[in-house]
């Protein structure tokens, strides 16, 4: 088969709709905005606070953190927001295992 054959083929995710996504649960979202609140703190510190820079060889270290910090957080941002998770349609259940500590399930018929 040639690969202008395959370029031209329809997408079969095309006929399906449109797809569910993880959305705000993506774990992505998450470690953005746990980086994003840290690096708004450094940001503040570096800003308003102590600098200490003495400590740091001349260098205002909780700002440039900071900054770094708010550059990684939108990166994750726009990461998710590119490329997001898709959650497929239908999922099999899982079989009882005898093995697991949680409750049976009981046969559907009650």
């Amino acid at each position: 088969m040639s690969d202008q054959h395959r370029l031209d083929a329809p997408d079969p995710d095309e006929k399906r709709g449109p797809k569910h996504t993880a959305g705000a649960f993506d774990i992505r979202n998450f470690i953005g905005a746990l980086l994003g609140l840290y690096g708004l703190i450094l940001l503040g510190m570096g800003i308003f606070g102590d600098q200490s820079l003495q400590k740091t060889g001349g260098v205002n270290a909780n700002l440039w953190a900071g900054i770094v910090l708010l550059l990684i957080s939108a990166f994750f941002f726009v990461w998710a927001r590119i490329k997001p998770i898709v959650v497929p349609e239908h999922v099999e259940p899982a079989d009882d295992d005898p093995t697991r500590p949680a409750p049976k399930r009981r046969p559907s018929g009650h």
